[in-house]
């Protein structure tokens, strides 16, 4: 088990535009050629948007891009006409295929923060594909088949345990809260890289906690 602190991931965004971006791989102009990817996870950005900052359209081709809202609700339109609110508890999917072009922005009042999740496909090419799905219940996975990933959202009581899925690559990213896992104590922020993983618990720590694990059965390059 590799852990990464919320503290080591790579500052970006445009403060002056109010956007900051913490990213945990390597991003942009942060290259880092020995944090490329995890499994199936390229990219696992937190993006904070102050009212009425965004990202203005821009491309993406041959990649799974899932969004979690921590605070606020993210505008989402793209080339293919789709269009939506997204909000903490919704799970967002953009898949890029062979290309397409959106625009994010938080056209809300307050902050808005999300993570956004980025993952290799298994085949490259194909047709753009989006869904939200609103609300998805705790412990309800999210199956991502073109990148062979599962995700599983966990919204731990204090105190409650659950069971790290046992795969070849698990990811788990701690939103809020703290949680023991494997022995190591993670705070917001805070990653874990599980190869491997067998008969792992997460238990949260004192508070309730939000946890999301990506589970990747399918050998691929760390």
């Amino acid at each position: 088990m590799d852990v990464r602190r919320a503290g080591e991931r790579y500052r970006g965004g445009d403060p002056g535009a109010g956007i900051e971006s913490l990213h945990a791989f390597s991003f942009g102009p942060h290259y880092d050629p020995d944090n490329l990817r995890f499994g199936a996870v390229i990219a696992c950005n937190e993006e904070r948007l102050a009212p009425g900052a965004g990202f203005d359209e821009h491309p993406h081709s041959h990649t799974e891009i899932v969004t979690w809202v921590v605070e606020g609700e993210l505008t989402h339109r793209d080339s293919a006409g789709n269009e939506s609110v997204v909000r903490p508890g919704d799970v967002q999917r953009l898949s890029a295929a062979s290309g397409v072009r959106h625009v994010e922005r938080n056209d809300g009042t307050g902050p808005l923060t999300f993570l956004q999740m980025w993952l290799a496909p298994l085949e490259p090419g194909g047709e753009p594909f989006y869904e939200v799905v609103h609300g998805i219940a705790d412990a309800t996975p999210y199956a991502v088949p073109e990148a062979g990933a599962m995700l599983h959202v966990r919204r731990l009581a204090a105190g409650e345990r659950t069971a790290v899925p046992d795969a070849a690559h698990v990811y788990a990213h701690v939103v809020r809260g703290e949680v023991t896992l494997g022995g190591e104590r993670l705070g917001a922020g805070d990653a874990a890289r599980i190869t491997d993983a067998d008969g792992i618990e997460a238990v949260a720590a004192g508070a309730p906690a939000e946890l999301l694990l990506w589970e990747m059965q399918a050998p691929a390059s760390r």
